[in-house]
């Protein structure tokens, strides 16, 4: 999807968002400015389950979480409350560790925000950096399982191959021999075993994030003992994964409940 036709398509997804009239609440978990996450939540009483969103952009400050915020509201009608999360990026802050410490505060922070929310089931759902971010943290005692959409789950790798126009480069600050430091903090493939359960998406058209990725990882996740599943989707691009009107992200969805339960 070239540049152009990104921003249209984001566009199209806030059009979505605007028409579904729900909107979530702010909330602040440090004192940063990219410090806070929009929690909305479903009908009902609850408890609720939780899903924690993390969003991509190959770790770059110009991307937000306002790419998933047609994710929280679909997901609020399903009947999770979402926790759609900001964090420092690279150009206002970000990288290692600040960009991961801020995703575990931020999951951290739940605890503390006065809603109906069920800490027992609590998801991570990441999108392409935003899968690299949930694998990363995903060993965290809340945490009940992780999926990673499109995520880039082995950094070193996707250094190698220079993804996303030298993006692991800039988030770590440099190549895994430079910075083996930073890849021991950050490399979802470095931090196996996770002992949860995981389901990786990934579409085998994508053309900003190999589906290796999550090939490579699968496969070290099972010999490392984790349970960990592929679900790979036949002519689905990087994007589709984060459209709620695509039967792309249907076939996500109707997964969810059970990672849960």
């Amino acid at each position: 999807m070239a540049p152009g036709d990104l921003q249209s398509f984001l566009r199209e997804l806030a059009d979505w968002v605007a028409t579904k009239g729900r909107v979530p609440q702010t909330y602040r978990y440090g004192s940063g400015p990219e410090q806070e996450a929009d929690l909305l939540l479903p009908d009902g009483a609850g408890p609720h389950p939780v899903a924690v969103l993390l969003h991509g952009g190959f770790w770059r400050a110009r991307f937000t979480r306002s790419t998933l915020a047609a994710l929280a509201v679909d997901l609020a009608d399903r009947g999770w409350a979402t926790w759609n999360v900001e964090y420092r990026r690279v150009g206002n802050g970000g990288g290692i560790p600040a960009t991961v410490d801020d995703v575990r505060a931020a999951i951290e922070a739940l605890p503390g925000v006065d809603a109906p929310l069920d800490p027992a089931r609590l998801l991570l759902i990441g999108h392409s950096a935003g899968g690299q971010l949930a694998l990363c943290v995903a060993a965290m005692e809340s945490v009940a399982a992780v999926v990673s959409l499109a995520g880039v789950c082995d950094l070193r790798s996707a250094a190698d191959e220079r993804i996303g126009q030298d993006a692991v480069r800039e988030f770590m600050a440099g190549g895994p021999d430079e910075r083996s430091d930073a890849y021991a903090i950050a490399d979802p493939m470095g931090l196996l075993p996770s002992g949860i359960r995981v389901l990786l998406v990934h579409g085998d058209i994508d053309d900003r994030v190999p589906v290796e990725q999550s090939r490579g990882y699968a496969r070290a996740a099972r010999a490392a003992g984790d349970e960990c599943e592929l679900l790979e989707l036949p002519g689905v691009d990087h994007f589709a994964l984060i459209d709620p009107r695509s039967q792309a992200w249907a076939s996500v969805a109707t997964r969810l409940t059970e990672l849960v339960s």
